[in-house]
């Protein structure tokens, strides 16, 4: 089970910075006050499926005066957003073509859950994916993992985080999977020799 911001995705395809680097330059909409409108306060309603991006952000843009439609500003995002880390993907490919069920656990509402496997060809190099919006709950919750275990049919003890976010680490834990904190200084091939016993 593989975090995906962070871990495989990270940043701006041509730089890596992070996508609102320019956005106000790009779509004259500020990053400070899109992120106290929509992150900060729906967000969390988005992300684990009790609200949908497309509506949710097109009365957010209406409420704060923007002209971009919510349409262009998901697209902006996207593709701002999906610099693939070379060395993960194919060490995740690697693992998949050896027969090692490889998924990718994300919080995540759905268009971009479906960007990743879909548009940016994540779905290539692993099995599946689990995500927030399709569970209804973030990894900071049990029922995320519980929810994991059930959609991909493995047991607790046969499952193994990698995630760059010391609660979700925690979390898993506390569900009985195994957990590594990603930290770039171990390579995912690595980490899977060492976690996994053949």
């Amino acid at each position: 089970m593989l975090d995906v911001d962070g871990v495989l995705v990270d940043g701006r395809p041509n730089d890596g910075k992070h996508w609102t680097t320019d956005l106000s330059g790009d779509v004259g909409i500020s990053p400070a006050e899109l992120s106290k409108a929509f992150f900060e306060t729906e967000w969390t309603d988005v992300v684990e499926g009790r609200k949908g991006l497309l509506p949710t952000l097109t009365a957010i843009l209406t409420g704060i005066g923007s002209s971009v439609g919510a349409e262009e500003l998901i697209a902006y995002w996207f593709e701002k957003d999906s610099r693939v880390i070379g060395r993960v993907f194919a060490d995740c490919k690697s693992a998949k073509d050896a027969g090692i069920p490889v998924y990718l656990a994300t919080n995540q509402e759905h268009n971009r859950a479906s960007f990743f496997m879909e548009t940016m060809g994540l779905g290539t190099a692993v099995d599946g994916i689990v995500y927030s919006a399709q569970i209804g709950w973030q990894k900071t919750h049990p029922e995320f993992y519980s929810n994991a275990q059930r959609v991909t049919g493995f047991e607790s003890a046969d499952l193994l985080l990698v995630d760059n976010t010391p609660g979700n680490i925690e979390g898993a834990i506390e569900a009985g999977w195994s957990a590594v904190l990603w930290d770039e200084n171990e390579s995912l091939s690595d980490i899977l020799h060492r976690s996994i016993q053949h």
